[in-house]
């Protein structure tokens, strides 16, 4: 017999799939800003530029998976969890993708090179940022299990176990944002004022990945204590 729940129709047997499957283009448009960035520090701003159009092209996608799946959730789920709670999930997920498009989209509009007294440290806070969008789509990815387990056992464990990893992951990327902000600082009287602010935004914003990565992650932790 086959299912006669639209949301069954449009995504299988649960909403969770599509949910894993933003989350995985959230995390892909992380790992593209690491190539991005590589090429903005050699200068090739022809790679540059195929890069963010490929950020660009992966954000689009995860909105078309964010607009599904908005338009045919049914207003009840027969789930441990409710609608509003998937819907949250969803907007923490997508501010990730669009945090990424926009410092992207900003260093590229404006030509930004990231000065060498900056870069190594900046490149390890990017690093740790995409360590936190991995480990945060690795805890989504294991909400069939939690299903199929009733958030109950050894499951529950695994996802509380990858939700602390990424609390720390987090503390690492807000210790080496305070190195960066602090070695920009010492050159700031050699750049132009306007470069110095955008600067510092491309670096919060950095951050931002992982906070926004970080509170996937509480999210679930909510989920579970449910």
């Amino acid at each position: 017999m086959k299912p006669t729940n639209p949301i069954f129709r449009v995504f299988g047997q649960s909403p969770i799939r599509p949910l894993q499957q933003h989350m995985a283009k959230a995390r892909d448009c992380a790992r593209e800003l690491m190539g991005f960035v590589a090429s903005v520090l050699h200068h090739d701003w022809d790679l540059a530029r195929a890069r963010q159009q490929t950020i660009v092209i992966l954000e689009h996608e995860a909105d078309n998976i964010k607009n599904d799946l908005r338009s045919h959730l049914p207003k009840s789920l027969f789930m441990p969890f409710s609608r509003s709670d998937l819907l949250d999930m969803l907007t923490l997920q997508d501010e990730i993708a669009n945090k990424v498009k926009d410092i992207a989209g900003l260093i590229l509009g404006r030509n930004m090179t990231i000065p060498a007294a900056i870069a190594t440290r900046y490149v390890d806070l990017l690093k740790r940022c995409i360590d936190a969008t991995e480990k945060a789509a690795q805890a989504v990815s294991e909400l069939n299990e939690l299903l199929e387990t009733g958030f109950r056992g050894a499951e529950v464990n695994i996802i509380e176990a990858m939700i602390q990893e990424l609390h720390e992951i987090e503390h690492d990327t807000d210790e080496i944002q305070v190195d960066v902000r602090q070695a920009l600082f010492a050159i700031e009287p050699t750049l132009n004022p306007i470069d110095a602010i955008f600067l510092y935004k491309v670096i919060q914003w950095t951050g931002d990945i992982a906070d926004n990565a970080q509170q996937v992650g509480n999210r679930l932790q909510l989920l579970l204590a449910k």
